[in-house]
C-alpha cells in the first residue's frame, strides 16, 4: 500500500509557503509595463510621471538602467548572430507583452498605478506571424541585420526520388497550434540582498542550479555569490525552466537599490508574456506500397519560436528526431527550421517536441488507412517496429531500447472492445441513426529520462541519531519527490520512511543539479539517490568490519 504524500497535508490545509508569502522587511514590489505593439521602434519610453506615484520608489526604462544585463541564452552554446534578448526592450519591441519599463514600490498597487502612468511612445512596425512567411528573404525583419531563421537542423537525407515513384503517397499540411501553460502559481521572484554582498534569490522554478549560473553570468558575479532557493511550486511542466527578462530585471534592482525586490506575475501577464508552447506548420508527404508498408516520410518544419530565440529554438529539434515514432520507416528526411515571429517567444512545454511529431505522424497514418481503406489499427500492426527489430535506430538516429508495440496495440483494442465498437459504428452508419460513433486510434512512443551522459547529484548522508538526509539536484513542482525519493532512499537502508528527510531545491544546502523536466526525475534523480544510498551502506560495512574485528560472512 501506497503511504500518503508527505505534501499533501500543508496543500489541503494552506500552510505551504509559496514565493508571495516569504515576508522580507522593506521589499519593494515590482510591475512591468508591456508593449501593447506586436512589432515597433521605440521613441521613447517617459517613466516621470510614475514617480509622483505616493508609495512609488523608482522607474526604470532601459535609457534609466545604462548597466542593465541581457537576458543569458538558455540554449546550447551562444545566441544566434544578432538576435540577443534585452532585459528590458531597447531600441525596438518584437511582441506584444514584452517588458519594455518597471516600476518598484512600497506596495504592489502603488507600483501599479505608477506603471499606469508611464507613457511609451512606440512606432510601429509590419508585424509577422506566420514562421513560414517570416523564413521567406523579403519577410519584415526582426533583428536588422540578420534574417528570422534562427537554426536549421536536418535529419536524415533526402527521399523526393522514393516518394515520387511510391504506389502510394499521402499529403498533409498540419498546424501544431500555440498553447499557453498556465499554471496555479504563475512565475514568481524575490532577490534580496545579503550582508556579504551576495544576493538570495527565492524564486518559482524547475532548475535552480541553471538559474543561479545564468544569473551569475549575466550579473557578472561568480555563481557561489547567488543562492537559488525554490520553496513550494504551483505547477510548471517546462514553462518555469528559463531564466526570464524579469528574473534578470529584479535581480539587478535588488543589487542597484540594495533593498529586497519581487515581482509575482498576474494572469494577465501569464497569457501575454510568459512562454507559450507547441507554434509549429508541418509540410508532410508519406509514401507506401499497395499493401500499406510504409516506404518514406518527408517533413519539412517550421516552428514558430517567437519574437527571441531561448530554449524554444531547440525544441523543433525533438520533433525531427523522433518524428518516426513506433513504425518502422526505411527512409526518412525532415528539416526543421526556428523562425522567429512577432509573437510571445515559445519554450519546451509537456513534452518539448514529442507531441507534435506524434500528432502529424498520426494523422498521417489515419490518412494512409483511409486511402487504402484499410482499418487503421492493421495498417498500424503492419508497421510497427518488431520486438526482434530491438534495439533499433531510425533513420534520424534516434536509438529504440526496446518494446513489444504490437502487444500492447492488440492489449488496448481488447480491453477497450474495438471490434464490438466497429460493429456498432457499422450498424448505426447503415441505419442513418442520428447519433454518430466516432472510433480513435493513436500510436506513440516516449523518450523519458534523458540521452547517454545524462545526470543527476544525489547525496546521503546517516546522522548520529540514525536520520537520514537526502539531497537530490531534482526539484518538485508538485510530483510528489519529498515522497518517493524518500521511499527509495528508505527501501535502501529498510528503515521507516518518517526517518528520511529529502532536501532540494537549494543551491545553498545541494551543490549540483540538473533540474525536474522531461520525465527524468524518478528514473535519473531516484536512480542517484539510489546508488548514492548503496554506496554509505558499503561504507557502513567496511567500517563495521574494522571496528567489530567480525569475518565478512557474519555481518549483516
Amino acid at each position: 500500500m501506497s503511504p500518503p504524500r508527505a505534501e499533501d497535508q500543508g496543500l489541503v490545509r494552506g500552510a505551504h509557503r509559496y514565493v508571495a508569502d516569504i515576508v522580507v522587511e522593506d521589499c519593494l514590489e515590482a510591475c512591468f509595463v508591456r508593449s501593447f505593439e506586436a512589432h515597433g521602434l521605440i521613441n521613447s519610453v517617459d517613466v516621470s510621471a510614475a514617480t509622483e506615484v505616493d508609495g512609488v520608489v523608482a522607474a526604470y526604462g532601459a535609457a534609466e538602467l545604462h548597466d542593465l544585463p541581457d537576458v543569458p541564452f538558455g540554449g546550447r552554446g551562444e545566441p544566434p548572430a544578432g538576435m540577443t534578448r534585452p532585459a528590458l526592450a531597447r531600441e525596438r519591441v518584437r511582441f506584444a507583452g514584452e517588458p519594455i519599463a518597471v516600476v518598484v514600490a512600497r506596495d504592489r498597487y502603488a507600483a501599479e498605478d505608477g506603471a499606469e502612468l508611464v507613457v511609451a511612445d512606440l512606432e510601429s512596425l509590419p508585424p509577422v506571424l506566420d514562421p513560414t512567411a517570416a523564413a521567406a528573404d523579403d519577410a519584415p525583419r526582426l533583428f536588422a541585420e540578420v534574417g528570422n531563421v534562427a537554426a536549421q537542423r536536418e535529419f536524415g537525407a533526402p527521399v523526393t526520388e522514393v516518394i515520387e515513384t511510391a504506389p502510394v503517397v499521402v499529403t498533409m499540411t498540419i498546424r501544431n497550434e500555440r498553447l499557453v501553460p498556465t499554471s496555479i502559481e504563475a512565475r514568481a521572484v524575490l532577490a534580496v540582498p545579503e550582508e556579504d554582498g551576495g544576493l538570495t534569490i527565492w524564486v518559482s522554478h524547475q532548475a535552480p542550479h541553471r538559474l543561479q549560473r545564468e544569473l551569475a553570468a549575466a550579473l557578472g558575479v561568480d555563481p557561489a555569490e547567488i543562492r537559488v532557493v525554490v520553496p513550494k511550486v504551483g505547477g510548471a511542466f517546462g514553462a518555469k525552466s528559463q531564466t526570464f527578462p524579469e528574473f534578470v530585471v529584479v535581480a539587478h534592482l535588488a543589487r542597484v537599490t540594495g533593498r529586497a525586490v519581487r515581482w509575482i506575475e498576474d494572469r494577465r501577464e501569464a497569457l501575454q508574456g510568459a512562454t507559450q508552447g507547441r507554434g509549429q506548420t508541418q509540410h508532410l508527404r508519406l509514401a507506401a506500397d499497395a499493401e500499406g508498408r510504409m516506404i518514406a516520410l518527408e517533413a519539412f518544419i517550421d516552428a514558430d519560436i517567437g519574437a527571441y530565440p531561448h530554449t524554444g529554438a531547440f525544441v523543433p529539434a525533438m520533433t525531427g528526431w523522433v518524428l518516426s515514432g513506433p513504425y518502422e520507416i526505411p527512409h526518412l528526411y525532415a528539416r526543421v527550421r526556428s523562425v522567429v515571429t512577432n509573437a510571445t517567444p515559445t519554450a519546451p512545454y509537456r513534452g518539448a517536441g514529442r507531441p507534435e511529431a506524434a500528432f502529424a505522424l498520426e494523422r498521417l497514418v489515419d490518412a494512409l488507412a483511409r486511402r487504402l481503406e484499410m482499418d487503421p489499427i492493421e495498417l498500424r500492426l503492419a508497421n510497427f517496429i518488431a520486438p526482434s527489430d530491438f534495439p533499433y535506430q531510425s533513420p534520424t538516429g534516434a536509438l529504440y531500447d526496446s518494446g513489444d508495440y504490437r502487444g500492447a496495440l492488440h492489449r488496448a483494442g481488447e480491453l477497450a472492445g474495438y471490434e464490438a465498437l466497429r460493429s456498432e459504428q457499422r450498424r448505426r452508419r447503415s441505419t442513418g441513426e442520428d447519433r454518430l460513433l466516432g472510433i480513435g486510434v493513436a500510436s506513440w512512443v516516449e523518450r523519458s529520462g534523458g540521452q547517454s551522459g545524462t545526470h543527476e547529484f544525489g547525496a546521503v548522508e546517516v546522522n548520529e541519531d540514525g536520520t537520514i538526509v537526502a539531497r537530490s539536484g531534482s526539484t518538485s513542482q508538485g510530483q510528489g519527490h519529498e515522497t518517493v525519493f524518500a521511499q527509495v532512499v528508505a527501501s535502501a537502508f529498510g528503515v521507516d520512511l518518517e526517518r528520511v528527510r529529502v532536501v532540494q531545491g537549494d543551491t545553498g544546502e545541494v551543490p549540483d543539479g540538473f533540474g525536474t523536466f522531461g520525465s527524468r526525475s524518478m528514473q535519473v534523480g531516484g536512480s542517484a539517490l539510489q546508488q548514492a544510498s548503496a554506496e554509505v551502506i558499503e561504507e557502513a560495512m567496511r567500517r563495521a568490519l574494522r571496528e567489530l574485528e567480525v569475518a565478512e560472512e557474519d555481518l549483516v
